[in-house]
């Protein structure tokens, strides 16, 4: 069986990857541009990606291809309906960071409400000698305890983020699906945004969910509320975001994911880290040693399953 890693860089050189137990050919590149990927994958029958994208046109020419294996739990850069019509199996990598991008949304939290990307930078540019005193207030800092954390989605990492707060004296609301009636457990769409201090997006992209976050649901938010996204970049209207952000309609903002990875200079993102009350980091909320290592270990797992014939973490 021949495997092919087409973007084995996207897990970090320190992570093993142990090779399957059964008799096979393994080749992996570093990365992949999309005009490689038919010629990568010639005579290939287990395609292992993380953010390259296969889609139809590229299955078309994959007769002998049997399994794409996501190192990654979205799928959103596979056509998972193409995958089916043309009987490519797909599996995923699931629960393997639920320690780790949960501590990270709660980072940013923390970093935010306390302000301390906006103190830093003062310090650094003297402000703290230009004082005269101990300290001094140029920004707002506020306890998490007694703030209300609403989360849109509710799989396992925000469950775990939920914990997490509630140890911290924070109250969690869920939100039900835009659009949908609240139901046991959740609160309607537009309550949980009007009441949340701290809003965190935690549910997959999909055509229903690009945006889910714009510049009406902005405006339902507290002026001083926080948004956290750990999930994924289309979530949010990045330029209503900026737009909020220098209109200061919003009380910070914390982000792993862009929706263009790496993002271009010009990128709304990269425009808004003008703004102290603003994060953003390159996409590493997952990207704990421990953390990849199980992805690592469950990519594997995911494959020997498949070269038996048992169905493991299938999406297709």
């Amino acid at each position: 069986m021949k495997l092919v890693f087409l973007d084995r860089q996207t897990l970090a050189p320190s992570v093993t990857l142990r090779r399957p137990a059964f008799d096979h050919d393994w080749q992996e590149y570093a990365e992949t541009a999309p005009d490689q990927v038919v010629a990568r994958l010639q005579q290939a029958e287990v395609a292992i990606v993380n953010k390259v994208h296969i889609g139809a046109a590229e299955l078309a020419r994959l007769p002998g291809l049997k399994l794409i294996a996501l190192a990654a739990t979205g799928s959103d850069n596979l056509d998972l309906a193409a995958c089916r019509a043309a009987g490519v199996a797909v599996c995923n990598i699931r629960n393997y960071s639920e320690s780790a991008v949960p501590e990270h949304a709660l980072s940013l939290m923390m970093a935010l409400s306390r302000n301390l990307p906006a103190y830093r930078r003062s310090v650094a540019d003297g402000r703290w000698q230009q004082s005269g005193q101990f300290c001094y207030f140029d920004y707002p800092v506020r306890d998490l305890k007694g703030q209300t954390l609403g989360l849109i989605g509710y799989g396992t990492i925000a469950q775990d983020l939920a914990r997490l707060v509630r140890a911290l004296g924070m109250s969690v609301i869920v939100a039900a699906r835009k659009g949908q009636p609240a139901t046991e457990g959740r609160l309607p769409f537009e309550q949980v945004l009007a009441e949340a201090d701290v809003l965190s997006l935690h549910c997959p992209l999909t055509p229903e969910t690009r945006h889910l976050i714009g510049a009406a649901e902005l405006a339902m938010m507290k002026p001083d509320a926080l948004l956290i996204n750990v999930g994924r970049g289309g979530l949010v209207d990045e330029q209503a975001l900026l737009t909020a952000l220098q209109q200061q309609r919003i009380g910070g903002a914390g982000f792993d994911v862009v929706s263009a990875e790496p993002p271009p200079a010009d990128h709304p993102l990269m425009q808004a880290l003008q703004y102290p009350n603003f994060i953003l980091t390159p996409h590493i909320a997952w990207a704990s040693r421990a953390s990849m290592q199980r992805l690592a270990d469950q990519l594997i797992d995911n494959i020997e399953a498949f070269a038996k014939g048992r169905e493991q973490n299938r999406l297709v």
